[in-house]
């Protein structure tokens, strides 16, 4: 999931090709469906992302009470509107107003309204045997979220050498090894990002699954191969019983699906440098375990029209086809900082058929 920020957006206003009544308001490369009139191009308005949960309040206020999603109809998800996708609100919300806010500034600042308008991120569920009992880990080594490239379309620069990896529906799960020790934390995405780990536990999905995949092994030869103090090793975790997409492994047979898609190597200053995408494949395949990797569908000169009809289509995991595909994830075949997302340069891209299929499910 990506980062919440409710801000203020210059908008780029499209004709809606099957109705009269609408237009499309743009934002980066989302765009929302709006009333015909609203706004014109060079607006600004407040830009609401998907999985935001809007107060009652708000809802009413917008006009959507019951047309939101989740049980409590109250969060933010894309659609389709007389046949165009619709990704998060454009709105002006009377607070602002009443605040006498100068909506010029606050775009330049780049000023985050979630707060004030008591918006919230949504927190997936966590399943029965996704969680465990938790302890406090300051030597784990977190993930980070992946912004969307539909919202920062300059996160990447024309012809800058790129991998783009198969972006999988599952559960991301987190690794960390401590060389000195031999200790060894497992998490989830959720509980990583408060530093806490899950006691070993080998009924828990993710305990299965670094055991049953020798993730261990594979880290401690990291270690001696890099001369790292820590090894952190990114996968996700897929199969029946994960989430709706399965790519026809069984999440919850001792074996469940497994991909990595990253590697952190921290020396003892705590410093982290990750493998660069275009070496992960081959040094993950080169280790005396192995592991599993993301499959990679792309690389060569970023090229955003490409990439971007790249994300749709059919999953490559399964070998059949059988699903849709979830979309891709876009990294530097080197990696570099980006002060476009403040951190690394890395970002995803979903497809419109996953955002909008029916009887989804979107644990962590």
């Amino acid at each position: 999931m990506s980062t919440l920020k409710v801000t203020v957006e210059r908008l780029v206003v499209h004709p809606h090709p099957n109705a009269d009544a609408l237009e499309l308001a743009q934002v980066g490369l989302y765009r929302a469906v709006v009333a015909k009139g609203a706004y014109v191009t060079g607006d600004v308005a407040l830009y609401i992302p998907e999985q935001a949960v809007l107060p009652d309040p708000l809802i009413e206020e917008l006009g959507l009470t019951g047309r939101l999603a989740g049980s409590a109809k109250n969060r933010v998800r894309a659609i389709r509107l007389r046949g165009e996708l619709s990704q998060g609100l454009v709105c002006r919300p009377a607070a602002l107003a009443d605040l006498d806010l100068d909506l010029e500034t606050a775009l330049a600042d780049d000023e985050d309204f979630a707060e004030l308008l008591g918006i919230v991120k949504w927190v997936p569920p966590i399943p029965v045997h996704m969680s465990g009992d938790i302890v406090a880990a300051a030597d784990l080594l977190p993930w980070v979220e992946i912004e969307n490239v539909r919202r920062y379309p300059e996160l990447f620069t024309a012809g800058e050498p790129v991998v783009a990896t198969e972006k999988i529906h599952g559960t991301a799960c987190l690794y960390t090894y401590v060389a000195a020790t031999g200790e060894s934390f497992v998490s989830s995405k959720g509980f990583g990002a408060r530093s806490q780990a899950l006691v070993r536990d080998e009924q828990n999905l993710y305990w299965r699954t670094v055991l049953a995949h020798q993730v261990p092994i594979a880290a401690a030869e990291l270690a001696a191969r890099f001369g790292a103090a820590r090894v952190g090793v990114f996968g996700e975790v897929f199969g029946q019983g994960v989430q709706d997409l399965a790519y026809g492994a069984q999440g919850r047979s001792e074996l469940p699906g497994y991909a990595v898609f990253d590697v952190a190597l921290a020396d003892e200053s705590g410093a982290v440098r990750h493998v660069p995408a275009e070496e992960l494949a081959e040094l993950l395949g080169d280790l005396a375990t192995g592991l599993p990797v993301v499959p990679t569908l792309y690389a060569g000169a970023y090229a955003e029209a490409a990439l971007l009809a790249l994300a749709e289509g059919r999953e490559t995991v399964s070998g059949t086809t059988a699903h849709l595909r979830e979309g891709i994830v876009v990294r530097p075949a080197r990696e570099r900082y980006s002060d476009v997302v403040g951190g690394r340069a890395i970002g995803k891209i979903v497809s419109e058929a996953y955002l909008t299929r029916k009887g989804g499910t979107e644990y962590e």
